[in-house]
């Protein structure tokens, strides 16, 4: 039935016709993860230890917990559509003004709007090959054009980077610092030399999403009078709210207020927003974390050297082992899924013989280390 009618064959093959843009219907059919929620349903495995996504495992501030329990009074109100108490504090403690920063559900969201805003269909844009992919996903849905630049030595190649982007006149580029997948990162300084590097016209989309991690030479000023950057933050990492979807961008006046054109205006809920205020306010909590994870860091490097491995020096909430090729990388990742153990493997040369492991909790690292080496004893054994 069509609107109380019958209707004949004719009439469903025109229905079925529908109008997709041209920019849809060229996309493949994908996602840029497969989740290990999606992974149980299609192996039967069940997750054990999630370490593969670079969620915290050490959870979120009792402060934030308390913060979200009592917000859920009010969850039958949307949320204020200009965090602004957030916005508030993010300038109380990190000196961002208001008028820079703009709200949204995580920098997935943020990385959408911004290639929404700019980048035009046809319009180039320019980030390293086997880079976190979600940005790609989006350029790829608003019909831009992607140059891929090689990773050099498992950094990215800020030469080519900004030479690239001249060559194509592209409209951003984007760089995650420190990176994802890789852990490595440069300082403020050479990222400040970079961005004189790009072109007039050209935005700099700066993922600064395990900065918390990092060492205190990469921080940028809190202002720049350059109005190509962005830089893009979240609390989904060290502050322990990736299933809550919050995240900012700081950027030029005018940037902000491009984004608030199209921003949807009731994207974070007031649980997020109470979640990541308070947080804010627990700077203990934070402290433990990022202590915690370098520890962390430490057992993994030594876990590598013992099994023969080689582990990149890290500043984030994950260490990527490079475990000599891409088939080594892809048989531990899979030995280890088949024992609850969820991590991934980029799958772009020359990422992919690199497995990148979350850091977990002593408890976790502890399963995670005797599991490593059980699998390795017993290739070792068949080999």
């Amino acid at each position: 039935m069509y609107n109380g009618e019958k209707i004949t064959a004719e009439e469903v093959i025109a229905i079925s016709q529908l109008p997709f843009t041209g920019i849809v219907q060229t996309l493949p059919d994908t996602v840029p993860f497969t989740a290990p929620e999606q992974m149980e349903r299609q192996s039967g495995q069940k997750t054990i230890l999630r370490l593969g996504a670079n969620e915290s495992p050490f959870g979120m501030s009792p402060q934030a917990m308390q913060a979200m329990a009592a917000s859920l009074r009010e969850a039958m109100w949307y949320g204020d559509p200009e965090s602004y108490d957030l916005r508030k504090e993010l300038e109380r403690r990190f000196g961002f003004a208001m008028g820079r920063t703009v709200i949204d559900s995580g920098i997935d969201a943020l990385l959408g709007l911004l290639v929404r805003v700019f980048v035009e269909p046809g319009q180039s844009v320019v980030t390293s090959k086997g880079a976190y992919p979600t940005f790609l996903y989006h350029v790829a849905g608003y019909g831009g054009l992607q140059h891929l630049v090689p990773y050099l030595s498992y950094l990215n190649d800020l030469d080519k980077l900004a030479a690239t982007a001249r060559e194509v006149k592209a409209k951003m580029v984007y760089l995650a610092n420190p990176d994802n997948p890789t852990g490595t990162y440069y300082t403020a300084l050479e990222i400040a030399e970079f961005l004189r590097d790009l072109p007039a016209d050209c935005l700099f989309l700066l993922d600064e999403a395990y900065v918390e991690f990092a060492p205190g030479d990469i921080h940028l000023p809190p202002e720049t009078d350059d109005a190509r950057l962005v830089r893009l933050r979240t609390f989904s990492k060290v502050h322990g709210l990736a299933g809550c979807r919050i995240g900012y961008a700081v950027a030029h006046p005018d940037i902000v207020k491009a984004m608030n054109k199209t921003r949807n205006h009731f994207g974070v809920n007031r649980m997020a927003q109470a979640g990541a205020l308070a947080s804010l306010h627990d700077a203990g909590f934070v402290t433990r974390v990022v202590q915690e994870t370098a520890k962390g860091r430490q057992e993994y490097y030594d876990l590598a050297a013992e099994l023969g491995f080689h582990a990149l020096e890290s500043a984030t909430n994950f260490v990527a082992v490079d475990v000599g090729d891409a088939e080594r990388a892809g048989a531990l990742v899979n030995d280890l899924w088949r024992s609850g153990i969820f991590v991934r493997s980029p799958g772009t040369e020359p990422l992919n013989r690199l497995v990148r492991i979350t850091v977990g909790t002593p408890e976790q690292r502890q399963k995670l280390a005797t599991t490593l080496r059980g699998i390795c004893r017993g290739n070792r054994k068949e080999g």
